[in-house]
Order: C-alpha cells, then sequence, then structure tokens
C-alpha cells in the first residue's frame, strides 16, 4: 500500500515521498522492517522514531519529526480518531473458507442468502434465515425462526435465540448469548423482594417460596452496525422484545436484562449490568462495572462513570458518578465534605474539651 493511498484515506497531509510501500503498521518499538508503519501518533512516541527502521510514519498535526530520518510521513488531526482508519486499512480477514461446511448442519427450510459462509459444527434451525454475505464461525447457534441480516460476523460459539432479529452488518463475538430466556419470577403471595422496596425496612417478613417462572413471550431485536462483545447476554422480553438500537457497540462480559431498551450509538463498556424493563436513550455511555437498576429511565447523551450505580432516572445530558450515582459535581461535593469530617469531628471534639474546661472553671469560681 502507498503511503500517498494512506494519507487520502485518512484524510491526512503527506510529507515527502508518497510512493512508499508499506505492508504492516507497527509500533515504533516494533518496527522490523522498512516496509513497516511506524504509528507514532502519540507524542511521546515521536523520539522512538530516532534510529528505525521504518521509511514511513503517522504522527499527530503539528508534531516535529526527527530530520532525515523518514522518507515520508502522514500528518493527522485527530490521532485516535486516524487510528481507526488506519486498522480498518491493515485489518486481516478472519479466516472463513468460502461456502457451508460438511459438518455443519442447515435444517431444509432455512434460508440460506447468497455468498454465506458456514463453519464446522455449526447449527441453523427450522425458519431460520441468514442474510447474503454472512459468516458464521464454527460451533454457532442460531434458533428456530431468527433472522440474522446481511454481511454480518458472527464468531465462534455465540448462541442466537429463537425468533431474534439481528440486523445488517453486526459482529457478535466469541459465546456472546442473544435471546435467553429473561430472569423473570413471582411468588403467589408479597416476595421479599416487593416487600424490601415497599418502604424502608431492615427486615423482611415475607418468605421467596414457591418461585414461579414468568416466561419470555417477546424477543430480542438488534438493529444495523451494533457490536456485541464476547461473554455477553441479552435476555428476550416478556411480553415486547428486548431492543438494542443501530451503531450501538457493547463491550465483553456485559448482561442486559429483559425488556430494556437501548438506544442508537451507545457505548456499554465492559461489565455493565442493565436490568429489566430499563430504558436507556442514545449515545449513552456507560463506563465498566456500571450498574442500572429495573425500570430506570436514562435520557440522551448521558455519560456513567465506572462501577456507579444507578437508583433513580438521570436527565439527558447528565455526567453521573458515584453510588448512587448523582451528577458529577454533586459527587465531587459529597466527597470533598466526606474528606472533611474527620477534622470537622477532631475540631468538634477541641470545642468540648473548651467547654468543659470553662464550665469547671466556673464552678470553682
Amino acid at each position: 500500500m502507498k503511503l500517498s493511498d494512506i494519507a487520502a484515506a485518512l484524510g491526512g497531509t503527506l510529507v515527502g515521498d508518497g510512493s512508499i510501500e508499506v505492508t504492516r503498521a507497527a509500533h515504533p518499538d516494533e518496527v522490523t522492517s522498512s516496509r513497516d508503519l511506524a504509528i507514532a501518533m502519540d507524542k511521546k512516541l515521536v523520539k522512538a522514531l530516532h534510529g528505525t527502521l521504518a521509511k514511513a510514519a503517522i504522527v499527530e498535526d503539528g508534531v516535529a519529526v526527527p530530520e532525515d530520518q523518514l522518507a515520508g510521513y502522514v500528518q493527522v488531526k485527530r490521532p485516535r480518531y486516524a487510528m481507526a482508519g488506519v486498522t480498518a486499512l491493515f485489518e486481516l480477514p478472519v479466516h472463513a473458507p468460502d461456502g457451508i461446511h460438511a459438518s455443519a448442519v442447515i435444517e431444509p427450510d432455512a434460508k440460506i442468502g447468497n455468498d454465506v459462509r458456514i463453519g464446522p459444527f455449526t447449527y441453523v434451525a427450522s425458519g431460520a434465515e441468514i442474510g447474503d454475505g454472512t459468516i458464521l464461525m464454527s460451533n454457532v447457534t442460531v434458533g428456530a425462526g431468527a433472522r440474522v441480516g446481511a454481511r454480518g460476523l458472527i464468531h465462534a460459539g455465540a448462541r442466537i435465540g429463537e425468533r431474534v432479529e439481528i440486523g445488517e452488518r453486526v459482529i457478535v463475538h466469541h459465546n456472546a448469548s442473544i435471546g435467553a430466556d429473561g430472569f423473570s419470577f413471582v411468588t403467589p403471595e408479597l416476595g421479599a423482594t416487593e416487600e424490601a422496596r415497599s418502604g424502608v425496612v431492615d427486615e423482611v417478613t415475607a418468605k421467596n417460596e414457591s418461585l414461579t417462572r414468568i416466561n419470555s413471550l417477546g424477543s430480542v431485536i438488534v438493529g444495523d452496525n451494533v457490536e456485541i462483545g464476547a461473554c455477553t447476554s441479552i435476555d428476550r422480553g416478556t411480553l415486547s422484545s428486548t431492543r438494542i438500537g443501530g451503531n450501538t457497540k457493547i463491550d465483553d462480559l456485559v448482561m442486559i436484562g429483559h425488556n430494556v431498551v437501548i438506544g442508537e450509538n451507545c457505548m456499554i463498556c465492559g461489565q455493565v449490568g442493565i436490568a429489566g424493563s430499563a430504558t436507556i436513550g442514545n449515545r449513552v455511555v456507560l463506563a465498566g462495572q456500571v450498574g442500572v437498576a429495573d425500570h430506570i429511565k436514562i435520557g440522551d447523551d448521558v455519560v456513567v462513570g465506572a462501577t456507579s450505580a444507578v437508583g433513580m432516572n438521570l436527565k439527558s445530558g447528565m455526567i453521573a458518578v458515584g453510588s448512587p450515582a448523582v451528577a458529577k459535581s454533586k459527587a465531587a461535593e459529597i466527597y470533598m465534605y466526606t474528606r472533611r469530617l474527620k477534622s470537622l469531628f477532631d475540631e468538634v471534639a477541641r470545642l468540648k474539651d473548651r467547654l468543659k474546661a470553662v464550665e469547671s472553671g466556673n464552678k470553682k469560681g
């Protein structure tokens, strides 16, 4: 690939020889060949270009490059965004041979689109549909009546339940589960959980006896261009479907409960747990290990900091942190005053000692 083509693809500024051919993108410390493209977009990495074997590099706009070290380089204005472009240019496609592997099991009434590739030991159930150009890697299960859109990539071990609908260009990573039954149970009489939520009580008298399953009649509907991480679980809804909006990205080890609705262009980071019937707006970011209680509503453009516990509705545009999650400024105030508690207690103790001394003096007088 020519350096000039890379500059054009990234919308960067080419400096020097654009005819340089590169075959691999590499960290400056890991360059092993003159055909490597050194990725030095972090200002701290520019120093590593001294003595490099690379003839070409990508750097941040305005950064001074060592003189006479490179034959050419590309300057970019937004390094992290440029990284997305670089990795797209040099990405290696998954190893998925054409056609359907002999060990795959496809039910006769399943519909398989054009140019679909299906790996070993994969099962496509009755009435399922696989869109054109989609890849199902090994040991994938697609349940009865499920639909997987065109040009998707379903990695090894993923489980797609019955009647689940997945849009186009969706990536599902290893061992994800989409469409398991929701975790929903009820007791014939008032249960311990209901009593605990009914008011300020320290002890419950109700007993969770004879837990009765509430069946999941709904499904899961996933929009276009969604990415679902490894070992993530998305449960089907009770009556209506659990929904994931288009272009939303979900990290590994995320749990999304029944009836949850997540909007478009959201980022749901690792180990997030979203309880049943919560509603998440568009462009929301939930950082790692955030917990969202059931039936909570989070507005558009909200950012929730890592390990926060969301137990109340959050308005659009809010930055929330803490447990329970509150506005960032409020959390900082709480933290600041909490840090001052010891000095406050010490001051009160000193005042009490002085008061005792005054009272003792008055009695002697």
